[in-house]
């Protein structure tokens, strides 16, 4: 990933925030078959690892011999940056378009686990905190399903751990720019409905 140095991300706490906030990965790897991607959503579990599940009809866990290497893609928001945006624009016309985004790339180990409690802990892990964020009180459990049906449904995935070896962050959020120039992106993106970029620029910008 092309990183300058005023793009880096070296919050941890926003790098986390990404991941948890954004958690449908694309994860990379090249096998024997050549480069594949899949979209997989998945959770850190602690600092050194990334925890998810697939489809026993997906090939990945075929392809991808266990402790391979991997990648993991995680996208927040992203929006087109005009120079129309930037007030200082009509001064002297030195901008030119361009994209603000986030992007965290986890680069790791990944082992497949076939086994019903390691499947049973991560599929409960994924679906307790992202039930509760959603319906708080009245989520959804794996206790609520029968049984037999729960029990076919675990046999149909794999479940997978990641082993993290390298974190690369990037937050493109017109932090090289200036702050009335800056603060007309902000705008934009607001009117736009990208409110999770917008507040991430505002925080970014009261950090600095």
């Amino acid at each position: 990933m092309y990183l300058p140095d005023h793009f880096v991300e070296a919050n941890q706490s926003e790098v986390a925030a990404l991941i948890a906030d954004y958690p449908l990965a694309a994860i990379v790897a090249q096998t024997a078959q050549g480069m594949i991607a899949n979209h997989i959503p998945v959770m850190a579990e602690g600092d050194t690892m990334l925890i998810g599940h697939v489809a026993l009809n997906n090939d990945m866990h075929r392809l991808i011999p266990d402790h391979a290497d991997v990648l993991a893609i995680f996208k927040g928001e992203d929006g087109y940056v005009s120079p129309n945006l930037y007030p200082t624009k009509p001064a002297h016309h030195r901008h030119v378009p361009t994209w603000n985004y986030q992007v965290v790339h986890v680069a790791g180990r990944i082992t497949f686990q076939h086994d019903d409690k390691t499947k049973r802990a991560i599929v409960g892990r994924l679906t307790r905190d992202h039930e509760r964020a959603m319906n708080g009180e009245a989520a959804w459990r794996m206790a609520d399903a029968p049984r037999d049906y729960m029990e076919t449904m675990l046999a149909a995935i794999v479940a997978f751990r990641i082993e993290i070896t390298g974190i690369a962050a990037k937050s493109k959020l017109s932090q090289n720019r200036e702050a009335v120039d800056h603060a007309g992106v902000v705008a934009s993106f607001k009117a736009r409905g990208l409110d999770r970029m917008a507040a991430r620029m505002r925080r970014r910008d009261s950090d600095d």
